[in-house]
C-alpha cells in the first residue's frame, strides 16, 4: 500500500485560485504564473506581426512580376523580419510562457527556483522587440534572418545593427530562463517524484534549456563580431582584411541547427502529455521518450554543417551527413512510442488531441524531408529553393505551432479556469490543416522544379503552384484568428471548468484553476506514476482527489491509502 498526499481542488478558502488581470500583465512580477502569461501574450503579439509580414510576402508572389512591394528591398525586409520574429519573438518566447506556468506545478513548487531572474529574463523580450521593428524606419535588415556576411555587413542601413542588437537581448533572454529551468528541475522536485516519476513535458524543457545554455552563447559571439564590424570597422567577416565569410556560417549554424530543437523539443513534451492523457493510455516507452530528448540535445551539436553542404569542403560532407541521418533516430523512436500510446487507447478527439494528431502526421512529412535534406546530392541540388522553405515549415509550424496550439487547448484551463470552446476549436483544427498542408506541400514541387527561394521575380511557369500556396497561407492566417477569438471570449464566457477537466495525474490538476498564489495548500506528493490510467491506483487516486471538490472548503490535503501503482518505464 502507498500512502498517496494529494492537494485538494476545488477548496474555496484554503485553496482560491488566483485570478490574473489584463492590468497584471504590464507590471512587474516574480509569480512564475504571471511571468508565463506575459510570455504567452507577447509572443502571440509577435505571431500576429510575423503572420501579418509573411501575408504580404504571399501576397506580392500570387504573380510573377513586382507588384506589391515595389522594390527587391521591402521584399527582402518583409522576409528577413518574418523570420527572425516568427522564430526568436514567437516560437521561443511562447515555449517560455508554458515552461514557466506549468514546470513548477508540475513538480509541486510554490514558484521557480529564481523568480526575479524569472521575470528579468521575460522584460528583456519587449525591449528587443521595440529594437527589431525599429528598423524599419531606419533602413530594416534584408539580409535574410540568417543574416550571411557579406551581405549583412555590407548594407548600410541601421536597422541590421538594430537587429543584432535585438537578438544579443533575446539570447540573454533564453540563457537566464533556461538556468531557472534547470535549477528549478534538480532542486525543487518534491519527495517522491524521482527524474523517471518527472512528466515528461519537464524532460523535454531539462533538454531544451541543456542546448540553449550550451549553444546560445556562440550565437552570442557571432553577434558580437557582426557588430563590431559594422560600427568599429573591424575585419572579422572581410576576405580582403584577412576575414572569413565561412565564420559566420560555421558559428550561426553551430547555435541556430540547435535551436531548431529549442524550438521543437517542448513541443514533443506536449504531445507526450495530450496524447496519453486524451487516450486514456499509459505512455508506451516511457524512458524511451525521456531519454531520447537527451540524445537529441547531445547529437543536435554534431549536424550544423548540413547547413552548409555546398560550401563546405568535400571531404567534410560524409560525416555531417552521417550525423544529420542519426539525429532522425531519437525523433523516430518517439514517433512510435506516441503510435503504441494511442494504439487501442479510448480516444477523445477533443480541439487538444486533434492538434496532437496533426502534429503527428506534418512533423513526420518535415522529418521525411530532412531526411532526404541530410543526403548531399539531394541537398546540392535543392539549395536554396523551395523545397528548403517547405522543409522548415513542416518542422517548426506543422511541429511547433501544431504542438502549441495543442497546449493552448490543453492547458488553457488550468491557466484561465475556463474551457476553450470545442465546436471552435475544432472549427480551428479542420481549417487549420489542409490551409497549412496546401500552403507548404506544393512548395516541395516548386524547390524540385528549381523555383529559388528569397525571390519576389520568378519565372512564369511557377505562378500556378505559386497562387495555390498564397490563397492556402491567406486562409491560413484567417483560422489563426479564430483562435484568438476562441481564447478572448472564453475569458468572458467559456464553461467553468474545474480543476482537473481532463482527469489527469499530473500534478498540475491537482490543484484548482487557475491555481492560488502558491499553487499548493501544503506539500504536495505526486502520483508515481504520472500516466498509469486504467490502473486501480489511478482510479483511487482521482476518486479521492474529486471526492474533496465539492463546494464545501476541506482541509489542504488528504491522506488516502492506495495501491502501490506500477513504476513508469517502459
Amino acid at each position: 500500500m502507498a500512502t498517496v498526499t494529494a492537494p485538494l481542488p476545488g477548496a474555496r478558502v484554503e485553496n482560491e485560485g488566483q485570478r490574473i488581470r489584463f492590468a497584471d500583465l504590464l507590471r512587474w512580477s516574480v509569480d512564475h504564473k504571471v511571468i508565463g502569461l506575459q510570455y504567452f501574450v507577447t509572443s502571440l503579439f509577435f505571431f500576429v506581426v510575423g503572420g501579418g509580414l509573411v501575408m504580404l510576402v504571399r501576397w506580392e508572389l500570387l504573380t510573377p512580376a513586382l507588384d506589391l512591394t515595389g522594390s527587391g528591398t521591402t521584399y527582402n525586409q518583409l522576409f528577413s523580419i518574418h523570420g527572425t520574429v516568427m522564430i526568436f519573438l514567437f516560437i521561443i518566447p511562447l515555449w517560455g510562457a508554458f515552461g514557466n506556468y506549468l514546470l513548477p506545478l508540475m513538480l509541486g513548487a510554490k514558484d521557480m527556483a529564481f523568480p526575479w531572474l524569472n521575470a528579468f529574463a521575460f522584460w528583456l523580450i519587449p525591449p528587443a522587440g521595440v529594437l527589431m521593428i525599429l528598423g524599419w524606419f531606419v533602413g530594416q535588415t534584408e539580409a535574410g534572418w540568417t543574416s550571411y556576411p557579406p551581405l549583412s555587413t555590407l548594407f548600410s542601413g541601421d536597422g541590421q545593427t538594430l537587429w543584432a542588437i535585438s537578438l544579443h537581448l533575446l539570447g540573454l533572454s533564453s540563457i537566464l530562463g533556461a538556468i531557472n529551468f534547470i535549477v528549478t528541475i534538480r532542486n525543487m522536485r518534491p519527495a517522491g517524484m524521482g527524474y523517471f516519476q518527472m512528466p515528461l513535458l519537464a524532460w523535454a524543457i531539462l533538454a531544451q534549456a541543456i542546448i540553449i545554455v550550451m549553444a546560445t552563447p556562440f550565437l552570442a559571439g557571432a553577434l558580437t563580431l557582426l557588430i563590431l564590424d559594422r560600427v568599429a570597422g573591424t575585419s572579422f567577416f572581410d576576405p580582403a582584411n584577412g576575414g572569413d565569410v565561412l565564420l559566420w556560417q560555421n558559428v550561426f549554424w553551430f547555435y541556430s541547427h540547435p535551436a531548431v530543437y529549442i524550438m521543437v523539443l517542448p513541443g514533443f513534451g506536449v504531445i507526450s502529455e495530450v496524447l496519453s492523457i486524451h487516450s486514456r493510455k499509459p505512455i508506451f516507452g516511457y524512458r524511451a521518450i525521456a531519454l531520447s530528448s537527451l540524445a537529441i540535445a547531445l547529437v543536435g551539436f554534431t549536424v550544423w554543417a548540413h547547413h552548409m553542404f555546398t560550401s563546405l569542403q568535400p571531404e567534410l560532407r560524409i560525416p555531417f551527413m552521417i550525423t544529420s541521418m542519426i539525429i532522425a533516430v531519437p525523433t523516430g523512436i518517439k514517433v512510435f512510442s506516441w503510435l503504441g500510446t494511442i494504439w487501442a487507447g479510448k480516444i477523445r478527439f477533443t480541439s487538444a488531441m486533434l492538434f496532437a494528431l496533426g502534429f503527428l502526421s506534418m512533423f513526420v512529412i518535415g522529418g521525411i524531408s530532412g531526411v532526404m535534406l541530410a543526403a548531399v546530392p539531394f541537398d546540392i541540388h535543392v539549395h536554396d529553393t523551395y523545397f528548403v522553405v517547405s522543409h522548415l515549415h513542416f518542422v517548426l509550424y506543422g511541429g511547433s505551432v501544431f504542438a502549441a496550439y495543442a497546449a493552448i487547448y490543453h492547458w488553457f484551463p488550468k491557466m484561465t479556469g475556463r474551457m476553450l470552446d470545442e465546436r471552435l476549436g475544432k472549427i480551428h483544427f479542420w481549417i487549420t490543416y489542409p490551409a497549412f498542408f496546401f500552403t507548404f506541400f506544393p512548395m516541395h514541387l516548386l524547390g524540385m522544379l528549381g523555383m529559388p527561394r528569397r525571390v519576389a521575380v520568378y519565372a512564369p511557369e511557377y505562378q500556378a503552384l505559386n497562387v495555390l500556396v498564397s490563397i492556402s497561407s491567406f486562409i491560413l492566417g484567417v483560422s489563426t484568428f479564430i483562435a484568438l477569438y476562441n481564447m478572448v471570449r472564453s475569458l468572458k464566457v467559456g464553461r467553468v471548468a474545474g480543476p482537473n477537466p481532463w482527469r489527469a495525474l499530473t500534478l498540475e490538476w491537482t490543484t484548482s484553476s487557475p491555481p492560488p498564489p502558491h499553487n499548493f495548500d501544503g506539500d504536495p506528493v505526486p502520483f508515481k506514476n504520472p500516466y498509469g490510467f486504467g490502473t486501480e491506483a489511478a482510479h483511487l487516486y482521482l476518486e479521492a482527489i474529486e471526492s474533496h471538490s465539492g463546494p464545501s472548503a476541506p482541509p489542504p490535503a488528504v491522506t488516502t491509502a492506495l495501491p502501490e501503482p506500477a513504476p513508469s518505464g517502459d
